[in-house]
């Protein structure tokens, strides 16, 4: 369907002028939100309907930080036990990307999307890694994103960890994926610089990547003090913390995004806030690895942008962001503070985070893409203005997400997917080609 209306359903539009929208309708038209009024204004016009009662109605969800090449790793039992965070990469993350073809790139993002839509996620800001299969890594990630009909910011993460021969390879794979989408733009791709972390990146590898940020014009992509290894690493090489580092090749800008940020001290959230980057928290990894959990409180009191990502653990949004309000209890120590800080994250700053790439997304609001999801909830005490956000944390997270739509399109009807690609066969191949990845690990 090219045009329809959305009826009967409570809108919550993430839109902080009018958050609760009852007896009203969305005219979706040519892939936007052409029109949210009241119902009874569309009674004349002769559309399609899809009829939302007993539904609530909210934008697509965005994932500010994903790795879309961890799926395959599900269910491994093959990594040696690891005592702290540098342990789990040498012997689960490292052996795996090195092992990774181009198939394992294409099969483990169409699997991780089939999730994402499943749970309302039609945008995605990914970080790829596969060291012995860098080049084309992108553009087959980029073919699945497209088979399926999300959103997607794509980047190839440069380390020197595996030689000068790949980190080159690296940089070349991101200079060209920029370039491409920036070429063809297609709406649904965009590409950011990829970076692992200022711990496996050298000076000179630096330089390189800040020659072609700054001609590209674009942001990075990269893990920040997500350890506090990080930190001593950059102090004790470099004579400097993980953010200045960045801040001296002039790779912080309103592009970029930094993820976890565990360790980074106030002086760092003010550099990173001065050029106006964008923090992305990743709460359920940080816990899973004992890495600890990021200040979002003080990042939001100093003023920068702090959005939510999953790191893969998980491609439920909202999952993440009550685990995410849990660990920001924890992490001040009192269960009273710190509810708007990460409520925001997803709500409010994942969308503007994903504005500075693709403009008019994560908001229902007239004029924006109609990137929309339809979750079966009955409110069971009072839903307005006042209450919106408990209800999503506290009662819509725990609800079934029953229709996904991206760009206009509709990705999954009455909880089936309907798009191309089938995920049983795309499941059995995935099966099979992590049994051969298993073999290799």
């Amino acid at each position: 369907m090219n045009t329809y209306l959305i009826t009967g359903g409570t809108i919550l539009s993430f839109d902080s002028a009018a958050p609760v929208l009852t007896d009203h309708a969305i005219l979706v038209e040519d892939g936007l939100i052409k029109r949210i009024a009241p119902a009874s204004e569309f009674d004349t016009l002769d559309l399609e309907v899809i009829d939302a009662a007993g539904k609530v109605i909210m934008p697509g969800l965005i994932n500010a930080h994903h790795h879309f090449y961890s799926t395959l790793v599900r269910g491994l039992g093959k990594a040696a036990p690891s005592k702290d965070f540098n342990e789990v990469l040498e012997n689960l993350w490292w052996r795996l990307d090195k092992k990774l073809v181009l198939d394992d790139v294409y099969v483990s993002a169409m699997v991780s999307i089939f999730d994402g839509i499943r749970h309302g996620t039609t945008t995605i800001i990914d970080h790829h890694a596969s060291p012995f299969a860098v080049t084309g890594s992108l553009a087959r990630i980029g073919d699945a994103v497209t088979e399926c009909g999300i959103r997607a910011n794509l980047c190839y993460e440069v380390s020197d960890r595996d030689g000068a021969a790949i980190s080159a390879e690296g940089i070349a794979e991101n200079a060209a994926w920029i370039k491409a989408v920036n070429a063809q733009p297609n709406p649904m791709l965009k590409g950011l610089f990829g970076m692992h972390a200022a711990f496996t990146l050298g000076d000179d590898t630096l330089q390189k990547i800040a020659d072609q940020v700054h001609s590209l014009n674009c942001g990075v992509h990269v893990h920040a003090a997500e350890a506090e290894s990080d930190q001593i690493f950059n102090i004790n090489h470099h004579g400097k913390r993980v953010i200045e580092r960045f801040e001296d090749f002039g790779l912080i800008n309103d592009k970029s995004i930094f993820a976890h940020g565990v360790y980074i001290n106030p002086k760092e959230m003010l550099i990173l806030a001065k050029h106006q980057a964008a923090l992305v928290t990743n709460p359920q990894s940080n816990l899973n690895n004992a890495v600890g959990i990021a200040d979002i409180c003080k990042m939001s009191e100093l003023g920068l942008l702090v959005g939510l990502g999953t790191d893969a653990m998980t491609v439920n949004m909202l999952e993440e962001l009550r685990v995410g309000l849990w660990a920001q209890h924890w992490r001040q120590t009192n269960p009273s503070v710190g509810f708007m800080e990460i409520a925001s994250t997803l709500l409010f700053n994942n969308p503007r985070i994903a504005n500075r790439y693709w403009g008019n997304v994560g908001i229902l609001k007239e004029g924006y893409a109609a990137d929309i999801i339809m979750i079966d909830y009955h409110a069971p005490t009072p839903l307005d203005a006042n209450t919106w956000i408990g209800h999503v944390i506290f009662g819509i997270s725990q609800a079934i997400v029953d229709t996904t739509i991206c760009n206009g399109n509709i990705l999954m009807w009455n909880k089936q997917l309907t798009i191309a690609p089938d995920e049983a066969e795309i499941a059995a191949w995935a099966r099979e080609l992590a049994t051969k990845l298993w073999e290799r690990f």
